[in-house]
């Protein structure tokens, strides 16, 4: 046999396409670790047809990147290719010269930073010492938000640095914003096709597709196109008067839907947007709301706006058009590279309506507006319920977002509509985003989360989870808020939890109850020694909730703590925490 293909099914095999897709990305698996140009014992079998191996590599944050690389294989094995997936977070960058063909999706996070599993495969690979690459062929699709300056930034850094190294590009990196679905297949198609006229792969003269749900990541039977009617049941304040922050608890059930979910994964809701805003909306288009729409779906001008698209956010492209029409130099500007703080500062606090009254002069039709604006997105929540424990329901805790800018009060889209409307309207359209890597521990293993404010989500439903299968494993929680008095969220079920021993350790970080103020790392370090050797005994490390300073800081006391606890260099101590993810034990579920 030759050395660059594997064995696979032959079509005879009584197995659906999917499944024969399947087996044979886990024969390339298996024969993967086999010596090179070894071949399996004659057994005097015909011959089953042979397809070239392909790589699909994945780095994750939430777990959409890790369901659309699924698809990948799935569609891979219809066409030629015998696929395995790989989180980059397992990928040793001095594999990569003897890859040959990488199909790579992959998010950005933060600033333009690669997820978490991806890390240390991405400061490795920035190394002077990287390998070159002249055998690797390769096309990468970049999932980003395109409201965030750097769109896509890991994605089109990585795409960059693998072309540096010698690698070869099959086709064009694709980028993809929110509304991912037209532009991940058309890569897909273009990239299968391109490298299996290098790789020799065999199969049908034309590329097969596969049939895909509209969202990889989902619970069957339930996704972004065809969401779960649910019920809101419950709506409670758990912020006490005098808190300087909303935050609520949410209970919508789940009836005979069937609908199942673990703990660590999130909640989709799909939102619909004030009709105030929507109000103002039509009065500065000069609409009435009842104009049908052709373009756009069936339904009304109000009931699109209301339901199916983005309000509150400015897009560029109507950014773009304004600036054409108006002809204000100012505008273009903005939209110049050197021009992206500017445009940040501008667009903070606005919507669409105060574009629209800024340019009073400049009209656009109710038709010209809706191709302008981006669909409305579902939102995602951690889930801070466990199944086990509350059947046929699944709880949110949710930090209600309301401000002031420019003399308007204003709110976040989904969470004033559960907060404030949801309860009144014919369902919360709902569906479960699987987050595999945010799962628990196993039950005899130690614990540690990390959860101040509402990221103490995931935990309780951790906690309720370790609680109803009987868990032997310690459990140990860092939370904290501003003030212990309004801000204690779920503090009669934390304090019952430690009472009772399910919590061997409950640390509590107050930042406005004294002139200094205390944070959850500020508690893990004055534990720090233990910590350690939690850790030491095989403890997971957690973490959720704020992302652009909590997490940071959490993750800087971590690195000192190892230090100080383990008697270890800085380089020493980066390498013990890299480990850690490797490892499946630092996780973060930050936002």
């Amino acid at each position: 046999m030759p050395p660059n293909f594997v064995p696979v099914l032959p079509d005879s095999a009584p197995f659906t396409p999917e499944q024969r897709a399947y087996l044979n990305g886990f024969l390339a698996g298996l024969f993967s670790h086999s010596p090179v140009g070894s071949t399996p014992a004659a057994t005097g079998a015909p011959t089953a047809p042979q397809l070239a191996p392909l790589l699909v590599l994945y780095g994750s944050q939430t777990g959409t990147s890790e369901g659309l690389a699924k698809r990948v294989a799935k569609q891979a094995g219809q066409n030629g290719f015998a696929a395995t997936i790989q989180d980059l977070a397992r990928v040793q960058v001095s594999q990569l010269p003897a890859m040959g063909n990488v199909l790579i999706v992959t998010s950005t996070y933060g600033d333009g930073e690669p997820p978490d599993s991806a890390r240390a495969f991405w400061d490795a690979l920035k190394k002077d010492g990287a390998p070159r690459l002249t055998d690797l062929r390769f096309s990468l699709c970049a999932l980003g938000d395109s409201s965030y300056a750097k769109f896509c930034g890991f994605g089109r850094d990585l795409d960059g640095r693998l072309v540096e190294l010698g690698a070869k590009a099959v086709t064009a990196r694709a980028e993809c914003d929110v509304d991912y679905e037209n532009t991940f297949n058309s890569w897909l198609g273009a990239a299968l096709a391109a490298l299996r006229s290098v790789a020799g792969a065999s199969a049908a003269p034309a590329l097969a597709t596969v049939p895909t749900p509209a969202e990889p990541e989902l619970a069957v039977g339930f996704s972004k196109t065809n969401p779960y009617p649910a019920r809101l049941l419950v709506n409670r304040r758990l912020s006490a008067a005098g808190s300087a922050k909303e935050v609520r608890h949410i209970e919508i059930g789940l009836s005979d839907s069937g609908m199942t979910y673990e703990v660590g994964d999130a909640l989709s809701v799909r939102p619909q947007n004030d009709p105030a805003v929507v109000a103002r909306l039509l009065a500065s288009l000069g609409a009435t709301g009842d104009e049908a729409l052709t373009e756009a779906g069936a339904g009304s001008l109000r009931e699109a706006l209301m339901t199916r698209y983005e309000i509150t956010r400015i897009p560029r492209p109507l950014l773009e058009q304004m600036a054409e029409r108006s002809g204000e130099a100012a505008g273009r500007r903005l939209l110049t590279p050197d021009g992206a703080e500017e445009l940040n500062r501008y667009l903070k606090g606005r919507d669409v309506v105060d574009l629209l009254t800024e340019h009073a002069k400049v009209r656009f039709t109710p038709a010209e507006l809706i191709r302008l604006l981006r669909p409305l997105q579902p939102r995602l929540y951690s889930i801070s319920s466990s199944l086990k424990a509350h059947p046929a329901e699944v709880h949110l805790t949710v930090g209600i977002v309301r401000y002031e800018s420019l003399g308007r009060a204003r709110g976040g889209v989904c969470s004033t509509w559960l907060a404030d409307r949801a309860a009144d309207g014919p369902a919360v359209p709902i569906f479960v985003h699987t987050n595999n890597a945010f799962r628990p521990p196993a039950s005899d293993r130690p614990l540690i989360m990390v959860g101040p404010g509402t990221g103490i989500a995931p935990f309780r439903a951790f906690l309720e989870e370790r609680r109803a299968v009987g868990a032997t494993g310690k459990n140990w929680l860092f939370f904290g808020d501003q003030k212990s008095a309004t801000d204690f969220l779920y503090q009669t079920e934390l304090e019952e939890y430690f009472r009772d021993g399910l919590l061997t350790r409950l640390d509590l970080a107050w930042s406005r109850e004294s002139a200094h103020k205390v944070y959850v790392q500020d508690k893990m370090q004055a534990h720090a020694r233990e910590l350690y050797d939690w850790l030491e005994a095989g403890a997971g490390f957690y973490v959720c909730g704020d992302a652009s300073r909590m997490a940071k800081d959490v993750d800087s006391t971590l690195h000192q703590i190892i230090q100080t606890g383990g008697n270890r260099t800085a380089a020493q101590a980066r390498e013990y925490v890299e480990k850690l993810k490797t490892d499946g034990r630092y996780r973060r579920d930050v936002y």
